[in-house]
């Protein structure tokens, strides 16, 4: 049999897809529903796409309240990186919406999109990948962790023992996975 080819199509993924089969269960509602949600991450995924190539060009969008406008002026007024790759292992790494580290001062800085509540244990996360990949003792550094949300700025300065524990959950748990990966 010659089966039809639809190369315009590799790499993509439908809404309706048989890997994601829940929807054959869902009625008109709740395929609206997740339609609309599926389009929101779509337009996310766009927004940080679009906000990272205004740090990188250095292009500052309007002085306005808008959470994308702030976050991408913050970020270019305070030199920072976007869309770093933080690293501890295969097990556990994560990427930085925006990053910047003055050898006393760490800032990242997270843009969201949706309108679910945001919380800083990401931020936290990527805080622990800082200090395990760079070799920091996060008592030793200031840290200011930011998240854009809803035309809002909410800023939080992390305790430095949470984020060792952090780091020492990340270490123990990546050493539990390589473990079970030899099971394999």
């Amino acid at each position: 049999m010659n089966f039809n080819e639809h190369w315009n199509l590799e790499g993509k993924h439908a809404f309706l897809s048989a890997s994601k089969y829940h929807w054959i269960n869902y009625d008109e509602d709740r395929l609206i529903s997740a339609y609309r949600n599926w389009k929101a991450k779509e337009r996310g995924t766009r927004l940080h796409a679009f906000a990272c190539e205004a740090i990188q060009l250095g292009i500052k969008l309007s002085n306005s309240k808008r959470t994308l406008n702030r976050y991408v002026n913050d970020a270019i007024g305070f030199g920072m990186t976007p869309e770093l790759i933080l690293y501890y292992s295969d097990n556990c790494f994560g990427t930085a919406d925006a990053i910047s580290f003055d050898g006393q001062l760490l800032r990242i800085h997270d843009l969201k999109t949706g309108t679910t509540a945001a919380s800083f244990h990401q931020l936290e996360i990527y805080t622990a990948l800082f200090c395990l990949e760079y070799g920091f003792d996060p008592h030793d550094i200031d840290i200011v962790l930011r998240i854009y949300q809803s035309d809002e700025i909410l800023e939080d300065s992390p305790d430095p023992d949470a984020i060792v524990d952090i780091m020492n959950t990340i270490v123990d748990f990546s050493r539990i996975v390589d473990g079970l990966r030899k099971e394999v």
